[in-house]
């Protein structure tokens, strides 16, 4: 067996090591919260146990004083689309993987799915995304930014030309959609989708404006994804609905207003995980 290694990961107030070899394999984690230890490969339990005893120790080592005042942040620009979600559908199946594989045998809808649905979801809207921006290299995007300290994420923000908007992907395989003002109605069930992206927005441009020292608009978009029939009855005042397929069209029709700096001035605040939430417990990710 290779040598392990224990990498700290924290999210949602979470706090753990994973351990894995150099060729790797998983072995285990280890809750830093409350000490307790789920080992997956325990014929290599002394492996784990070394890489977790190596990684404390080394944490008692003090630091290096920091050479430089600005807080350290996670770089969002290498975070792929639906990681957030995806990671909540896997800490549900780990927690319970007997009965998620009942469920998923029998079809059942469980919180289990719909995270993973949901990332399956934002995947397909960041496909599209990709074609814009080969389209039109001004355009530029992030995926699964997570703001403030209570779970909330943002599905896509896009920044180019037309100017800055927050994605909201829904995905609801072969559905019929119906929208009328601030109704938004799946297979007759109303959800608050609407009044999400609005509110999405409204949060979003209130932290960029912040970070970037000048007034930052944001355009609230929801985002269909797999539905067999979508009507727009009537569209909401200020919010978008626009077809996974149209998105590439759609972005590109829509006038100039920011300039090439602009784009680049805020990407480069947006990219930042300290514009979305607090310094604290943040992590530089390579």
């Amino acid at each position: 067996m290779s040598d392990a290694t224990a990498i700290r990961w924290r999210k949602h107030g979470r706090d753990r090591l994973y351990v894995k070899t150099t060729d790797g394999t998983q072995l285990g984690w280890h809750d830093l919260l409350t000490g307790d230890d789920h080992i997956d490969v325990h014929d290599h339990a002394a492996a784990y146990n070394a890489a977790v005893t190596a990684w404390k120790q080394a944490e008692l080592v003090p630091a290096a004083p920091m050479t430089s005042p600005e807080p350290v942040w996670d770089d969002l620009a290498t975070r792929p689309a639906g990681a957030l979600a995806r990671q909540r559908a896997v800490e549900l199946r780990e927690a319970a993987p007997v009965r998620t594989l009942i469920q998923r045998v029998l079809g059942v809808h469980s919180d289990e799915r719909a995270w993973r649905i949901g990332a399956d979801g934002e995947e397909k809207v960041a496909a599209q995304l990709t074609k814009l921006a080969r389209a039109d290299s001004q355009w530029r995007f992030l995926h699964a930014v997570d703001v403030g300290e209570r779970g909330s994420d943002i599905d896509h923000v896009v920044i180019g030309p037309g100017g800055v908007f927050t994605l909201n992907a829904k995905h609801h395989p072969h559905a019929k959609l119906w929208v009328g003002g601030n109704t938004f109605m799946v297979n007759g069930i109303k959800h608050p989708y609407i009044y999400n992206s609005r509110f999405e927005a409204a949060r979003a441009s209130k932290l960029l404006t912040a970070a970037c020292e000048m007034p930052v608009r944001v355009t609230g978009v929801v985002v269909p994804v797999g539905a067999d029939d979508i009507k727009i009855e009537k569209p909401p005042d200020d919010v978008y609905v626009v077809n996974r397929m149209a998105l590439v069209r759609w972005f590109k029709n829509w006038p100039p207003v920011l300039d090439e700096a602009t784009i680049a001035k805020v990407f480069e605040v947006a990219r930042r995980s300290t514009t979305w939430t607090p310094v604290s417990n943040r992590r530089v990710v390579s």
